[in-house]
């Protein structure tokens, strides 16, 4: 197509994919009951024998940029339990124009156990994402979620003065709004979390929901955790009310806060992480 200058417009490719997978019990076992893809939105399936069924997103994009869009589903019908997590830390790079959107629809039936446990999301410099997170839970599902967000890398001496991050969930429960938590950063983001009242200069966020209805029976667990973590720049905190809940975590070392949530993530759990988290 032919610009007013003469000269022609191409239009740049994006990354456009879609994939979901659904799991059921059958025989007293987890197993797959559906599972479809499309472009670059993949799954895979590791084979595990000492954790739940587990779902491995992957983006073979390699990142993502303004324009691109991925979308997810998961569904657990009623007892079953998965892990869904995802190959690597994803990336948001440099965008020429717009944002890149990120929609995930989970729902868990009656007795199941869902844990969301994506690696790192790392935004770069002049990046835009827009994410937003449904979970729709039937009668006493349990529903454990983590997010963690790394604004440039410190070790490669990366800055992140212009960005654009949206990040909305909504967790339901037999239809009834139980939790909310919207999220926007943009402009310069060393500026926005520089504040005592945002981050303290921190660049690596993270938080964890867990949506159980023995919430406040967990929360000494969940403390005893925090103060097992080894001393350094990671910061955080637990609360439990209604059936939820939530530690956020904030450090400005991304290795430093990885290697904290493994710990956290292994000891409340009482189990290992997928060995995705470690390669």
């Amino acid at each position: 197509m032919a610009s007013d200058s003469g000269l022609k417009t191409i239009a740049m490719q994006r990354v456009n994919g879609s994939a979901r997978v659904a799991f059921a019990v059958s025989g007293g076992t987890t197993r797959l009951t559906d599972l479809y893809q499309s472009g670059a939105a993949k799954i895979r399936l590791p084979k595990v024998y000492d954790l739940p069924r587990t779902a491995v997103l992957i983006n073979t994009a390699g990142g993502l940029t303004g324009g691109d869009r991925l979308s997810y589903e998961v569904d657990l019908a009623e007892g079953a339990h998965a892990i869904v997590t995802s190959q690597t830390a994803e990336r948001a790079y440099q965008s020429v124009s717009g944002s890149a959107k990120v929609t995930s629809l989970l729902t868990a039936g009656k007795d199941a156990v869902l844990e969301w446990l994506p690696q790192e999301t790392i935004l770069f410099n002049r990046s835009g994402l827009s994410r937003s997170l449904r979970a729709e839970l039937e009668s006493n599902a349990r529903f454990l979620m983590l997010e963690t967000v790394v604004l440039g890398r410190k070790a490669m001496g990366e800055r992140v003065n212009s960005v654009f991050f949206r990040d909305s969930w909504r967790i339901r429960r037999n239809g009834k709004l139980v939790f909310a938590d919207d999220f926007r950063l943009e402009g310069n983001a060393e500026q926005i979390l520089a504040g005592p009242a945002t981050a303290r200069e921190g660049q690596a966020v993270a938080t964890l929901v867990d949506c159980t209805p023995d919430a406040l029976d967990r929360l000494a667990l969940a403390r005893s955790c925090l103060d097992n973590l080894a001393a350094g720049t990671v910061r955080a905190a637990a609360s439990a009310w209604n059936g939820l809940l939530t530690v956020r975590f904030v450090s400005d070392d991304s290795r430093d806060l990885r290697n904290a949530l493994i710990t956290f993530l292994t000891g409340y759990r009482s189990a290992d992480l997928p060995r995705v988290w470690h390669c």
